[in-house]
């Protein structure tokens, strides 16, 4: 044979060896177009999933579509120097390793969208329960604490009773109480065991299980702890409960914070509010200073607001200071989600901010009906005559009735001769609340 020969024959089988591994490549390809399909169709499956039985088959069809998945092998890309490498496209062993790790992804999340349609169950409500009974047994209480732990456990036990049918009642046996409330604990374990809630038919049950045991822990982790007597003896020492002669509300801590309120002491409301951990107490004294609207509580008052809080807000409004920095949070604001615009609209027209008027006007085309609501009603708190067109308009084409009777207000509330005659023109409108607001409307000159 002779040379040319030879090589004509090597350069053949080069071609052939890479024609086939083209087909190869070419196959892996269409198998993970067909794998990529049979996700999609597995998505959909478990969208339609009602019950723990169909998760479990939709859970087997994962599994084996897993070891399809691990059982695509992509060859390794041939090498190529670091300057080729920088210059040339991906090799196509690069790009289907890439949808192959797409696909592991997908699946991966598919996986953990499983495990989160799955339950709850009524394991999840005895692992609530002994968490809480942890807590319990593994805590110093004081005197008041273990008052508090019983009044706790006792409602918990109203409730479980309630969705359980059952009996379950407070356990006198054990040293003390938190061993009592633990061995309490227990027999309402039992209870939930005993019932064998199935995660499918009880669904309802469970769900008002776990409901009453997230109020059972929060109940307890507001109890009085052996470690909070630090705090009442450094609110001793301020005199924070100097003012009581006698206990009539329990906790004694609520019943000063009523009489500081009643004499006017903001400055022990805000050592109250920044000394206690409880929300029980910053509740009660978030809402004594929005009855009082003091001006000394605007500092800390916009430390609040700055970090989302809506009983800060509403301080604000109260307490009616326009101060730039007070305006500037509470405008950051208006263009946020419905929870923080209702307590933000309603400071800016107490307070009665300018600055407001075409920030809030631009959402009385929001989506939400309560967000045009409120900002209708904000408006006309503000009294800025600017508002009256739009607050006609609103009045005049607005799809909810509750949105126009807020408009409807706030032109009255505005007063003007302008916005008062577009009022009085809907004394005979659909909706009752519109038309009372027109019939309020007195256009005679006083004499």
């Amino acid at each position: 044979m002779s040379e040319d020969e030879a090589n004509g024959d090597d350069t053949a089988a080069g071609e052939e060896a890479g024609e086939e591994e083209a087909a190869d490549l070419e196959a892996i390809d269409d198998r993970l177009e067909a794998l990529a399909d049979e996700l999609e169709d597995l998505q959909a499956e478990l969208e339609a999933a009602d019950t723990e039985g169909d998760l479990d088959d939709v859970e087997a069809d994962l599994d084996s579509f897993r070891d399809e998945v691990e059982g695509v092998e992509i060859p390794e890309p041939p090498e190529t120097d670091e300057e080729e490498e920088e210059d040339e496209e991906p090799a196509p062993e690069e790009k289907l390793q890439e949808r192959h790790d797409d696909i592991e992804s997908d699946l991966s999340d598919l996986e953990s969208d499983l495990e989160d349609q799955r339950g709850p169950y009524g394991e999840d409500v005895v692992s609530e329960i002994d968490s809480v009974s942890n807590t319990i047994t593994n805590t110093r209480w004081t005197e008041e604490g273990t008052a508090e732990l019983i009044e706790a456990v006792d409602d918990f036990l109203t409730e479980l009773n309630d969705l359980l049918n059952s009996s379950v009642t407070l356990v006198n046996e054990g040293e003390d109480v938190p061993e009592q409330l633990d061995s309490t604990l227990d027999s309402a374990v039992e209870a939930v065991e005993a019932a064998e809630l199935d995660a499918d038919d009880d669904a309802d049950t469970i769900a008002s299980l776990l409901e009453a045991t997230d109020d059972l822990e929060s109940d307890v982790d507001d109890a009085t702890e052996w470690t909070d007597l630090e705090v009442r003896e450094r609110l001793r020492r301020e005199g924070y409960y100097d003012v009581l002669d006698h206990v009539k509300d329990f906790p004694p801590e609520w019943h000063a914070l009523k009489v500081h309120e009643k004499r006017g002491n903001v400055d022990m409301i805000l050592l109250a509010l920044e000394t206690f951990g409880s929300d029980f107490m910053e509740e009660h004294c978030m809402e004594a200073l929005e009855r009082m609207g003091p001006e000394e509580a605007i500092e800390p008052m916009l430390q609040k607001a700055n970090r989302r809080d809506q009983a800060a807000m509403r301080v604000l409004g109260t307490i009616g200071v326009a101060d730039d920095e007070i305006i500037e949070t509470l405008l950051d604001y208006v263009d946020s989600n419905p929870n923080l615009q209702g307590p933000a609209f309603r400071a800016l027209g107490e307070i009665g901010s300018e600055e407001a008027v075409q920030p809030i006007a631009n959402q009385l085309v929001a989506d939400e009906a309560d967000v045009r609501s409120w900002a209708a009603r904000a408006l006309g708190l503000i009294g800025d005559t600017r508002a009256i067109d739009p607050l006609a308009d609103v009045l005049e084409d607005d799809e909810s009735d509750r949105v126009r009777a807020s408009a409807a207000w706030a032109l009255t509330r505005i007063g003007t001769k302008d916005a008062l005659e577009v009022v009085a023109d809907y004394d005979d409108d659909r909706a009752y609340l519109v038309q009372a607001e027109a019939e309020r409307v007195d256009l005679e000159p006083a004499a």
